[in-house]
C-alpha cells in the first residue's frame, strides 16, 4: 500500500470519533475539469467540523466539494470570471445555462465537421471569454483538461469521446440546482472572501498546485506563500482553513517540498484521488497504473 494511502486510513481512524462531518458521495459532475474533487468530495467534507457557520470556497473551479456538501449557508468564489458566470445562471436561471449547452451541442451534432464547429466555439470564446462558450468547451474538450495560455486563450483540442447529450447535461442542472441552493456565487480574488470569514466558519482552499497546474487560469500568477499568509490570519480570527495541495504519486514519494510555516496547520490527512487526469491528456491512452496520487489535506483545527 502506497504511503499516503496508509496514512489517510491511520488518519481516518484517529478521528473517527471526532466531530468531523459525514456525507454522501456526489458523483454527478456539472463541468470536466482539471483537479476535479467530485469523485472524492465526500472523503475530503469528511475531515470538516460539523458545526461550521458559513462554508467558503475561494477557488471553486468546478464547485465538486461545495455541491457535495450542500451547506445552506455558502460562499463560493473564483477569479475566473466566466466560470463564476456559469454557476451565477445555474442559481438564477437553470433554463438559460441548458440553453447555452443545447445550442452549442445542435450545431455541433448537426456540423459536417465537427471539429470545425468545435473550434469555432473555442474561437469565439477566446476572442471574447464567455460562460456560454465555456461550458460546451468544458464537456466537449479533449480529456476535459482546458489548457490556459497566460493571455487567458484556450488551446485545448476537440476530444474523441461524444459531448453529453442536452437531455443528459439538463438532467444535472436540475440536480446541482437543487444541490447549490444555500449558495452564492462571486467573481473575486481569494483573498477578498477569506478576509471576511469569520470564527465559527470554514474555508476550503483548492489552489492551483504547484507541480502540475500552471496550465489553469491564473495558475502561472498563483503563489502559495501569499495564500498561506491569509490563512495564517484566518487562523488568528478563529477560521477554520482546510487546504488541498500537492501530495504524493506512485510509490507514495512526496511530489515536491513546500514551504509550509511550521504550527500553521494542526492536522495533515491523505485525500487517494486516483488516477491522475493531468496524466492522462499528456499520455495519451498510455497505461496509469504508476500515476496513482494521493493529495495532502491540511487543516488548522
Amino acid at each position: 500500500m502506497a504511503r499516503g494511502t496508509k496514512l489517510a486510513q491511520q488518519q481516518m481512524d484517529l478521528f473517527a470519533g471526532s466531530t468531523s462531518k459525514s456525507v454522501k458521495p456526489f458523483k454527478i459532475q456539472l463541468l470536466k475539469w482539471v483537479g476535479n474533487k467530485q469523485r472524492f468530495a465526500h472523503e475530503i467534507i469528511s475531515y470538516f467540523p460539523h458545526d461550521m457557520r458559513c462554508y467558503y470556497e475561494p477557488f471553486l473551479g468546478s464547485g465538486a466539494v461545495l455541491a457535495t456538501l450542500s451547506h445552506d449557508r455558502a460562499i463560493g468564489s473564483d477569479a475566473f470570471e466566466p466560470l463564476i458566470g456559469i454557476f451565477r445562471t445555474l442559481k438564477s436561471d437553470p433554463e438559460a445555462l441548458k440553453g447555452w449547452y443545447k445550442e452549442r451541442w445542435e450545431r455541433f451534432q448537426a456540423a459536417g465537421d465537427r471539429r470545425a464547429e468545435y473550434e469555432r466555439v473555442k474561437a469565439s470564446y477566446n476572442s471574447s471569454p464567455n460562460s456560454a462558450d465555456l461550458v460546451f468547451v468544458s464537456r466537449s474538450c479533449y480529456g476535459g483538461v482546458m489548457r490556459f495560455r497566460k493571455d487567458g486563450y484556450i488551446s485545448t483540442p476537440l476530444g474523441a469521446h461524444n459531448p453529453i447529450s442536452p437531455e443528459s447535461f439538463g438532467r444535472r442542472v436540475d440536480i446541482w440546482y437543487e444541490r447549490i441552493a444555500g449558495a452564492s456565487f462571486r467573481h473575486a480574488d481569494y483573498r477578498e472572501p477569506m478576509s471576511e470569514a469569520r470564527e465559527g466558519d470554514l474555508v476550503y482552499c483548492d489552489p492551483p498546485y504547484t507541480h502540475s497546474q500552471a496550465i489553469l487560469y491564473g495558475g502561472q500568477e498563483f503563489r502559495l506563500s501569499e495564500l498561506l499568509k491569509v490563512i495564517e490570519q484566518c487562523k488568528s480570527r478563529g477560521v477554520r482553513v482546510a487546504l488541498s495541495i500537492d501530495g504524493t504519486k506512485r510509490s507514495g514519494d512526496f511530489i515536491c517540498d513546500l514551504p509550509i510555516p511550521e504550527g500553521l496547520f494542526e492536522r495533515e490527512v491523505f485525500v487517494n484521488v486516483g488516477r491522475s487526469m493531468l496524466k492522462r491528456f499528456q499520455m495519451n491512452g498510455e497505461s496509469l497504473e504508476e500515476h496513482e496520487v494521493s493529495d495532502r489535506l491540511l487543516l488548522t483545527y
